[in-house]
């Protein structure tokens, strides 16, 4: 696949997959914000929020709320940001949303900075969080 979205939504690169049903893929950020930041995307490709079809886009909503809810029961943040960047501002070129804890006194702005975020130890137990949420998940579905 040319689309790297949906090699990622597909399992066609290597991902820490923590959701996936019919329509949409849900796996950790390789890059994380704070320590269980998904990403959810479709498996098939669209580009941008107003090509999603119906159920589509309804299992994208239904996923993001069950993430919020995984996230809140495991890592308890002050808030939730769930965004997502279309156009020329998406790096995929793929629909994608994330869904990230939040904690006070912490700058979202870093989120959209060139610089790299200091998440080295996130990075290092990517396999734990995916184990962790998958646990989470399957309790609450």
């Amino acid at each position: 696949m040319k689309c790297l979205g949906c090699s990622l939504a597909n399992k066609m690169a290597p991902v820490n997959v923590v959701y996936e049903n019919d329509f949409v893929c849900c796996i950790l950020d390789h890059d994380p914000f704070n320590e269980g930041h998904v990403m959810i995307l479709p498996k098939e490709h669209f580009e941008d929020v107003d090509e999603l079809d119906a159920h589509t886009a309804n299992a994208v909503i239904q996923a993001s709320r069950l993430l919020s809810k995984a996230i809140k029961v495991l890592y308890k943040p002050d808030g939730i940001t769930i965004c997502q960047n279309g156009g020329m501002f998406s790096e995929l070129s793929h629909f994608h949303m994330h869904v990230v804890p939040r904690y006070k006194h912490q700058s979202f702005a870093n989120f959209y900075l060139e610089a790299p975020l200091n998440n080295e130890s996130i990075k290092h137990i990517l396999l734990d969080t995916r184990d962790k949420l998958e646990e989470v998940i399957k309790s609450i579905l």
